[in-house]
This record gives C-alpha cells, sequence and structure tokens, in this order.
C-alpha cells in the first residue's frame, strides 16, 4: 500500500519547525581556518608559521563551536558514544574526540604520521582514511585489511603521507558512518600550489537521522521507497496535462506506470528522516565562514553523508574549482556543481562587500539543504534561496537512446521492458562491444548521442567531449555474472554522459547557471606520458529496488570471488548503471584516472560518480600490493555493491608500469 505523502510532508515540516526552536539556545557554529601553507609566488597571503597559525586558531573567535584542529605528526583519536541534540531531541552519535564531526587532521606531505585510534564502544570499530595512498594493512577495512579494532583496544595506523589536498576519514564498520563516525583531512603540499587565496576553510556536508541506521536500513528493505515523499500525485498530474495537454501528460505517465519505475527515485532516503548538516550545523544552527572584505577564500568541501548527494552553489558569488578529490585541475568557473557521497571539490571565491553570502547545499531530491554563511560578521546569517522543482528522471536516465524512448509501449508489461532493456544479453561479446562502443567511429555527428536531450538544445557539436578512441582491440577479462533476482533492470543503451549534470541540472543553463561536469575536469599537470591500458574489465551496477538488493554483475558480495588485479599493469575498468540510481564507486589504495576525452590532461579521482542508465570508464595503475576493497559508497548499497581486491604479484608486460 502507497505511503500517505500528505501525512509525511507535515510530519517533516513540523521536524523542521522543531529544529528551528532547537537552533535559538544552539552556539554559534564558526569555522576554524585551516593553516596555511607557504605562500606561492605572488599569492596575496602572507608567510604563517602553521603552530603560531593553529594557536591563534584555538585562542581565537575561528575555534568557537567547531571541531577543533588537529596538527601535528602524532594524533590521539578516540572513538566513543556521545549524546547531541541537533533536531531539538537527544539522540546518540558516534563520536570522534567527542566532536561530530571529528576534527580535522592538518598533515604536511612527506611527512609520517602515527594515530593511535581507541574504540571506547561496547562494538568493533575501525578508521578508513579515504583517498590517502597507503600500505594495504593501514586502509582500515575490518575482514580485509585488519581485523578492526576491538572494544577497549587501541590500533595504531603509522605511514609516510604521499600526496596533498583535501581528504576525509570515516569508519568501515557496520552503519557508524551513519551516526557521526566521520572528520576531514587537509593534507599541505611539500611544495607551494600555484593558487591564490587568503583563508582556508573546510566545508563538510553530512546527513543525520535521530533514528538508528539499522532502523532505517529495515525500512529499505521492507518498502524501498519508504522515505520518498517527492512521489507523484493525482495534483501533479493535473498540472502536467495543463501544461502538455492530456495525450502527452497520459503519455508520459504511461510508460514508467508500465515500466513499475518512478521517474522521481532519486534518493533512499530523504529529509524525511534526514538533518541536512554543514561541519556539524543544522541549517538552523546556520554554519558560518569568516572573511575580511578583498580576501580570496579557498573552501574545501566534503560530502561525508551516507546516502545524499547535494547541488551546491553560494547564490550571488561565481566559484573557481580547483581541485577535485585532492588532485589540483586546471580552474574553471561555475556556479553550481553537484558532489556525490564520498567527493570532494576545492573551490577559490571571491566575495565582494561583507555579504552574508549562502552557502547552500540543496539535497538531489529537494527534500532539504544544508546552510552555512559566508560573511564578515558572525552575527550577519544569509537565507537560503528557494530550493529548485524537484528533479524528474528522463529516458536517457534508463540507459535508453533517443529512438528507444518513442518506441510505442501498448501493451508491454514490465517482464516485456525488462526484455527490452536486457535485449543485448544474448549477443556475442564482440557485439556486445560493437553496440557499445561503435558509436566513437561514426564522427563528429555521433557524438551527440552522448548527450542529455536538454544538454543537445545549446551545445554545438564542437563543444561535446566524448571519451578518447575506446581500443575496441584492448582484452576484456570474463567475469561471472547471473541474472535473477538481484538484476531486474538492465540499460539497454547504456552511454558515455561525461557532459549532462543529471536530473535537475540539465537546465540550469537557462537561468544563466553554468554547472560543473565530469567534461570539464582537466588534470593541472600533463598526462600524455602516462600509459595506456592493456586489459579491461566490465562491472555492471546491478539491484532490485522492489527488495531494496545491490549486486555486481547481479552477484552480490556474499556470493563473489575477489578480482584480480596484476601487480604493475594499466588496468581499464567500465562501469555500466542497470539502475535508476546515482553510485559513488571507490577503489580503495590505487588512483582512479577518469577518461573524460582528453589525453593530455586526465584527472584523477577517488570516487566517480556512475549515473543511472550510464556507462563511464577509468584507468588504474595497479601499484599497491596487497587486498583492498572496491564499492559503491552510499552506506546502504554497500553490502551487496561491494568486491574484494586482490592484487596478484605477476610479471608486468613492457611499458605497462607508469
Amino acid at each position: 500500500m502507497k505511503k500517505n505523502t500528505h501525512s509525511k510532508q507535515t510530519n517533516m515540516n513540523r521536524r523542521r519547525f522543531v529544529t528551528g526552536i532547537s537552533a535559538g539556545v544552539t552556539a554559534a557554529v564558526l569555522g576554524a581556518r585551516i593553516p596555511m601553507a607557504r605562500a606561492t609566488e605572488g599569492q596575496h597571503t602572507r608567510h604563517r608559521d602553521m603552530v603560531a597559525a593553529v594557536e591563534q586558531i584555538r585562542n581565537g573567535l575561528h575555534d568557537q563551536g567547531s571541531t577543533g584542529i588537529l596538527t601535528g605528526t602524532e594524533f590521539h583519536l578516540s572513538i566513543e558514544r556521545t549524546q547531541v541534540n541537533i533536531t531539538g531531541k537527544k539522540a546518540w552519535a558516534t563520536a570522534i574526540n567527542g566532536k561530530v564531526p571529528g576534527p580535522v587532521l592538518v598533515w604536511r606531505e612527506g611527512g609520517e604520521v602515527t594515530i593511535h585510534v581507541t574504540n571506547n564502544l561496547d562494538e568493533d570499530s575501525s578508521i578508513h582514511w579515504h583517498g590517502i595512498i597507503l600500505p594495504y594493512d593501514m586502509d582500515g577495512v575490518p575482514g580485509v585489511s585488519f581485523p578492526g579494532i576491538k572494544p577497549g583496544e587501541t590500533f595504531t595506523y603509522r605511514f609516510t603521507v604521499q600526496q596533498s589536498g583535501t581528504y576525509w576519514y570515516h569508519s568501515h564498520s557496520g552503519f557508524q558512518e551513519q551516526s557521526g563516525h566521520y572528520g576531514s583531512i587537509v593534507v599541505l603540499p611539500k611544495q607551494p600550489e600555484p593558487l591564490e587565496y587568503d583563508v582556508d576553510y573546510v566545508v563538510q556536508l553530512s546527513d543525520w537521522s535521530d533514528e538508528s541506521p539499522t532502523r532505517i536500513y529495515h525500512k529499505l528493505k521492507k518498502q524501498s521507497d519508504y522515505y520518498n515523499i517527492t512521489e507523484r500525485t493525482v495534483f501533479d498530474f493535473w498540472k502536467e496535462v495543463k501544461a502538455k495537454g492530456l495525450k502527452r501528460a497520459f503519455n508520459d505517465r504511461k510508460m514508467w506506470n508500465r515500466m513499475r519505475m518512478s521517474d522521481r527515485d532519486l534518493s533512499d532516503v530523504t529529509g524525511y528522516t534526514y538533518t541536512f548538516l554543514m561541519n556539524g550545523a543544522s541549517p538552523a544552527a546556520n554554519f558560518r565562514v569568516l572573511y575580511r572584505p578583498g580576501q580570496k577564500v579557498r573552501l574545501r568541501i566534503i560530502n561525508s553523508s551516507a546516502m545524499t548527494f547535494f547541488d551546491f552553489r553560494i547564490p550571488g558569488l561565481k566559484m573557481t574549482v580547483v581541485a577535485a578529490d585532492g588532485q589540483l585541475v586546471q580552474p574553471v568557473t561555475v556556479d553550481e556543481f553537484r558532489i556525490g557521497v564520498a567527493e570532494t571539490y576545492d573551490v577559490i571565491v571571491e566575495p565582494e562587500g561583507p555579504g552574508p553570502y549562502p552557502l547552500f547545499a540543496q539535497a538531489l531530491d529537494r527534500s532539504g539543504y544544508a546552510l552555512g554563511s559566508l560573511t564578515t560578521d558572525a552575527t550577519r546569517l544569509a537565507v537560503a534561496p528557494p530550493m529548485d522543482p524537484v528533479p524528474v528522471l528522463a529516458h536517457v536516465d534508463m540507459g535508453m537512446d533517443m529512438d528507444m524512448s518513442q518506441m510505442k509501449m501498448k501493451g508491454m508489461d514490465h517482464g516485456g521492458m525488462a526484455g527490452m532493456m536486457a535485449g543485448a544479453s544474448g549477443m556475442s561479446h564482440a557485439g556486445m562491444k560493437s553496440m557499445a562502443h561503435g558509436h566513437m567511429a561514426q564522427g563528429t555527428q555521433s557524438k551527440k548521442k552522448n548527450m542529455s536531450h536538454h544538454a543537445m538544445e545549446h551545445m554545438a557539436a564542437d563543444d561535446v567531449v566524448i571519451p578518447m578512441d575506446m581500443e575496441p582491440n584492448l582484452p576484456v577479462t570474463p567475469l561471472p555474472k547471473k541474472r535473477g533476482p538481484h538484476t531486474t533492470m538492465r540499460a539497454q543503451s547504456p552511454q558515455y554522459r561525461l557532459d549532462d549534470p543529471g536530473p535537475g541540472l540539465r537546465d540550469m543553463w537557462r537561468m544563466g547557471r553554468k554547472v560543473l561536469t565530469y567534461a570539464d575536469l582537466k588534470n593541472r599537470y600533463p598526462t600524455a606520458h602516462w600509459p595506456k591500458p592493456t586489459r579491461e574489465i566490465i562491472l555492471r551496477l546491478t539491484g532490485n529496488m522492489e527488495r531494496y538488493m545491490w549486486s555486481i554483475n547481479g552477484i552480490p558480495y556474499a556470493e563473489s570471488d575477489p578480482l584480480e588485479f596484476y601487480y604493475g599493469e594499466r588496468l581499464r575498468v567500465t562501469f555500466i548503471n542497470d539502475t535508476m540510481m546515482n553510485h559513488p564507486m571507490h577503489l580503495h589504495g590505487m588512483w582512479s584516472d577518469l577518461e573524460t576525452g582528453d589525453e593530455n590532461h586526465i584527472p584523477r579521482k577517488h570516487t566517480v560518480i556512475v549515473q543511472p542508465g550510464a556507462k563511464i570508464s577509468m584507468r588504474v595503475t595497479v601499484d599497491a600490493p596487497g587486498r583492498w576493497v572496491f564499492h559503491c559508497h552510499l552506506l546502504y548499497h554497500m553490502g551487496g555493491m561491494f568486491r574484494e581486491v586482490t592484487v596478484v604479484e605477476t610479471r608486468a608486460a613492457e611499458g605497462e608500469k607508469s
């Protein structure tokens, strides 16, 4: 039976009202400045000593109510249950050093760090250093890289920091991440960065619920759309009739209804139970970032949520994106970007005057938002702008091409649709690769097939970016796969959609808002010398929404064998998303080099978003021996959409190793 959406909306509004009351007695939450590295040539910052800067922060306004900053080479972290009041009522959090989020850890590239982690819980725990390149036995995944940290015990992580940039850390045990077990990492570079800015702040986004994570998961297993408060109603249909006419509105609904799918199936868990946080502060508490007029501000934006994609913007300000997942990219100026779970983006902004400017991160499904203020005065707070309309999924999000979307659906049931979407399953492997990659060789005109319908309306063919030649003769290693209860959907014609910002953002150009896409990301430094891949594996991301089951190639983790990577090889991993959900795929221990179409400036990431019904490819230099994991970073998908990776010691072919 369908839920009473009106009742849910009323309950959600009441909860937000309670949150607003709670904020009246909540201390101001002010951002803590990150200590600056050495000033670069021409940079408008003065040369500051790290220790003195941190001491100034600790003694000053900038650290009031914040999560705090820890610097140095040796750290002591404790994991413990802490009572918090985020929504107006008390709840229990899994905190680090008594804080949610945990402290900001500031490291230096090239130095060795030692982190003593004490587990004061009554259950096992762990910390995974997300995006950090380190030995596998320091990676922090229980049952794979180490046994976990038992109650009352201390585990010491020790490794050399091999990179710089913005990263984060979190539990890899159970659902602890959802209840507050996460924090941020800033690694200061060994050499000065080619960036100009005056102050540096972390902006950490997350989702919080007073419900226990286990209860949330049990509800999803019983009814996968339990938290979906944006489903269509009869009133929505009559609005469409008014806008489109009866025939078109009816036909649009007819296709989705026959497939038993929803074009508003955007987020599994929503603002019905979530309060969206910025550095641990609710929208009512209004996190603050302070600056002085004329300063350039660097914001290190981290999505540490369990399940929420955010669309981030600062109304009234352009943002210059300078880094993605900790790695510098060629600066690109945008108004907005979608940040997937576990991704990070660094931006530089130049506010004019005293502000305040809203730091506005609306959830993808528009069921709520996180809010902060960029301001010169902690008492001057920004007001949230109206949220954008609820996004609506399109045919392209089902992995259907333009011709397929026009097919008549008369008499076709859900099983028939599934068969149509899986029509390629009986083809030979060569035939499937021809279908998947054949459009790449058809010249400039075929580039349009990679684009969303709205994107095609305003971009010339020469502006479209598609992946480079996909080397059709590259050997593909066959992997086990199953069809069954884990694979109720299958994309019939998945496309590379690197220039597609996704549902809800495709029309923002009409409003004068430039939205970042993966096609905009270009490595700051040349990559033409990086090796080409010599082998490919294809991972289909599969699921059954009605039973809330997730898997890879139709096989859940519990029934899977490890993936084998060969030490020293250059590997291509191609994802095909057979579901209608975004999946942030994260490979531990090795970089994911995203194939965007620019061989000379391949961006390097640790988390790659695979859009609904789409495909995307990345390259991996297998240079890290040991046991690793590869998984979707949506917390409640991770149990099934997860693989162990074993790096097999073998002699690499000549020229493969970078």
